[in-house]
């Protein structure tokens, strides 16, 4: 275990630990930073809800998805019971300030005599909800205001569902936890290649001399799913794949990729000032300009596929696009007249979400056996699957002739770091929210600039609904069936 293992007791209090995202993504997370040793000594877990489960039930449970594979084979048991161990569990109701009270009880067997602790809330639970819990901790005394220790919530999204309900969701949230104690987690600010991405473009002088219009014609970022709902159609059907993916994933994406270079490379204050600069220079998306699609039935790999309204939960007859694109354009001098190209589907072909970097074409005369344009340079960054970031370059065809072919470079993370475990993204947003770095966390200022892109088009689209184009599951969307 490391030496500067943080002291402090710690109680991480997860609301909402009934659900999957706690049993498949939160409690693997934190059981890989326990087997790192980044988790205190004095440390515990405490899962609330309000389903019936004992400590071992409760327990039985997340062992289930807990993997040993930064100590594979080594003492995997013993770990596993270790983390168990520390693993508690209080039913009640979310507004409830007296069930909150029975979670102080298990936080004293730790923070007694110890001077008190440090804690962080999780709430693994629907939006809708968030104001009543936030009332229930902070009626039960629970959130420190001063002092050494510190109290920590992270919340998920979606974080309203424009910008009128995102702002009362904040100043609802703000009646307990300050600005600092609130990190609004998107894990797609926690993926390996995603934080690569300021060290891609500004610890490489190769690229930020080329990042700009001068140099680059377009970039795409897309987001491909090749399954349906998966039990969430009540979910989605509320929500849509604009609200779900394209308003927050995308756009922080498109924050990272294009913002300018921040004051302070390594200050999440700098960071995230530069990202909302970036995000204030998009213009409003009008409902005219999004592609909207959504998926219908059908059999592949020998199995029959159910269209989104065959999915449970969704309503007949729905209009909730499955499948949207949008051109944005950013009012900058960096960036003025460059499309950057948005993408979201579920029911697709395949399962991908990767930025395009397209750079401008050379003139066909630059080389006199050449009669057509040569093909552009482009920069592939893939999130995922198989992360890896490829470079599309023009070379000689091996031979006594002169011909030119495009062919990649390629650095696929597993090839170049094979004994370097790729953390999972709730594993690092977990540590940066216990380390206090809020660089990966969006900001309130990021979430009303994000919200002023898009709101206009979704109520818009509220008030005249249109019916999506449809397309077969499988395929590549509504703009090749439809023949665009």
């Amino acid at each position: 275990m490391p030496a500067n293992r943080p002291s402090l007791p710690l109680n991480i209090v997860i609301v909402g630990a009934s659900g999957d995202l706690a049993r498949q993504k939160i409690a693997p997370a934190l059981f890989a930073l326990f087997c790192q040793g980044l988790l205190p000594e004095r440390c515990q877990i405490i899962g609330f809800a309000r389903s019936d489960y004992t400590d071992d039930s409760f327990r039985a449970r997340l062992a289930e998805t807990l993997t040993c594979r930064y100590r594979p084979g080594r003492n995997c048991r013993q770990l596993t019971q270790d983390f168990l161990a520390r693993c508690f569990y209080c039913r009640g109701d979310y507004d409830a300030r007296d069930a909150f009270l029975d979670v102080y009880q298990i936080m004293r067997r730790l923070e007694d005599g110890a001077g008190g602790g440090n804690r962080l809330f999780y709430m693994a639970v629907p939006p809708q909800v968030f104001q009543d819990v936030a009332q229930a901790i902070g009626g039960a005394g629970l959130v420190h205001c001063q002092g050494p220790r510190w109290s920590r919530v992270i919340v998920e999204k979606p974080f309203g569902k424009d910008r009128a309900s995102s702002d009362r969701l904040v100043r609802d949230l703000r009646t307990i936890f300050t600005e600092e104690q609130t990190y609004r987690i998107d894990h797609y600010l926690g993926k390996e290649v995603i934080q690569n991405l300021l060290i891609l473009r500004f610890a490489n002088a190769v690229f930020e001399p080329l990042w700009n219009r001068r140099h680059i014609e377009r970039v795409e970022i897309v987001w491909h799913e090749d399954i349906g709902m998966e039990g969430r159609g009540g979910y989605f059907d509320h929500y849509g794949i604009i609200r779900d993916v394209m308003q927050n994933h995308l756009l922080q994406i498109l924050a990272l990729t294009a913002m300018e270079r921040p004051a302070k490379l390594d200050h999440a204050g700098a960071i995230r000032a530069a990202k909302v600069r970036l995000l204030r220079a998009v213009a409003p998306v009008r409902a005219g300009g999004l592609r909207l699609g959504q998926y219908g039935a059908a059999r592949t790999s020998g199995r029959r596929r159910p269209g989104y309204l065959d999915e449970a939960q969704v309503a007949a007859g729905s209009l909730t696009p499955t499948y949207a694109a949008v051109r944005l354009r950013l009012r900058n001098p960096r960036w003025r007249g460059v499309p950057f190209d948005l993408e979201a589907g579920k029911g697709l072909h395949d399962r991908l979400t990767e930025i395009r970097i397209h750079f401008r074409r050379r003139p066909a005369a630059a080389f006199r056996f050449q009669t057509q344009p040569l093909p552009g340079n482009v920069l592939v960054i893939r999130v995922q699957p198989d992360e890896g970031i490829y470079l599309r370059v023009n070379n000689k065809v091996p031979g006594l002739a002169m011909a030119l072919a495009p062919t990649m470079l390629d650095l696929r993370y597993a090839d170049a770091f094979p004994r370097r475990p790729i953390p999972s993204a709730y594993e690092c947003l977990l540590w940066e929210a216990l380390e206090g770095d809020r660089s990966l966390f969006i900001s309130e200022a990021e979430l009303a600039a994000a919200w002023d892109i898009f709101t206009p088009a979704l109520h818009a689209l509220d008030r005249r609904p249109r019916r999506p184009l449809p397309y077969v599951f499988g395929s590549a969307g509504p703009q090749a069936d439809a023949g665009g």
